[in-house]
């Protein structure tokens, strides 16, 4: 299950949303070439992706800004990439332009410090924009819970596109953090869950003042938790592609 799209258009071209996307994908090209040479993409991801024993020690510490433009391949690449397109704009919208990129960016501290936090003795490097992303995801939470989100659902051969409110999507999503989190106590490697949860925790937060200018509570009253306009009409939002197999 993973989102595709959400009806809540800005109505602002988020220039720094694409700027970011754009910055990833560059950097992910300029060292994709490594992905062969397993030896020499862990030196980099050493180098420049985040290892909490490292921060332990004090040394390497620009490692938690520079993990955020490193990923582990092109799918996690794409997956990041695209749930920063979905919910993204429209935090930069309420933000603005100078004010979402500090909030990105604090996400993503925030994020590889949780991480730290947990296991801060481990030797793994931590890469990817996940953590500031889940940051985005939280402000996002906060400020539009019932804005729709379209999420496609794949059983083996079924698939199928359902509108949801938002708040169950990231809800969902979050609680897997943090029950991958638990799981992973002990792990050696794997997904940093705990970078994903805090910086949605963080994001969430940081968000606050935000919600407060808008009203707070009063925001939602207005709103009822949707976006403060229309809503973006799709075709086949609620459609379902039809199931594979022989025609009889």
């Amino acid at each position: 299950m993973f989102p595709i799209r959400d009806h809540n258009p800005s109505n602002r071209v988020p220039y720094v949303t694409y700027a970011l996307m754009a910055i990833n994908i560059v950097v992910f090209v300029s060292y994709w070439h490594l992905l062969d040479n397993p030896r020499a993409l862990n030196g980099f991801y050493i180098q420049y992706g985040f290892v909490p024993a490292l921060l332990s020690e004090g040394v390497n510490i620009q490692a938690i800004l520079t993990s955020m433009f490193l990923h582990g391949g092109w799918m996690h690449l794409a997956g990041n990439m695209l749930f920063l397109f979905i919910f993204g704009d429209n935090i930069e919208e309420e933000l603005g332009h100078v004010g979402y990129l500090f909030f990105y960016i604090l996400s993503g501290v925030a994020a590889a410090l949780g991480q730290f936090a947990a296991d801060p003795l481990s030797q793994v490097p931590m890469v990817g924009a996940s953590g500031a992303i889940a940051g985005v995801m939280g402000a996002y939470l906060l400020l539009f819970p019932k804005a729709k989100v379209d999420i496609l659902i794949i059983l083996v051969i079924i698939f199928r596109i359902f509108p949801v409110p938002a708040w169950i999507m990231l809800g969902f999503w979050f609680a897997l953090q943090l029950i991958g989190g638990v799981g992973s106590v002990g792990d050696g490697g794997g997904v940093a869950y705990w970078a994903h949860a805090a910086g949605f925790i963080a994001g969430l937060v940081f968000i606050i003042p935000a919600w407060l200018k808008e009203g707070g509570r009063a925001f939602w009253e207005r709103t009822d938790g949707h976006p403060p306009h229309p809503e973006a009409k799709y075709r086949f939002a609620e459609s379902s592609i039809p199931r594979a197999g022989r025609r009889r």
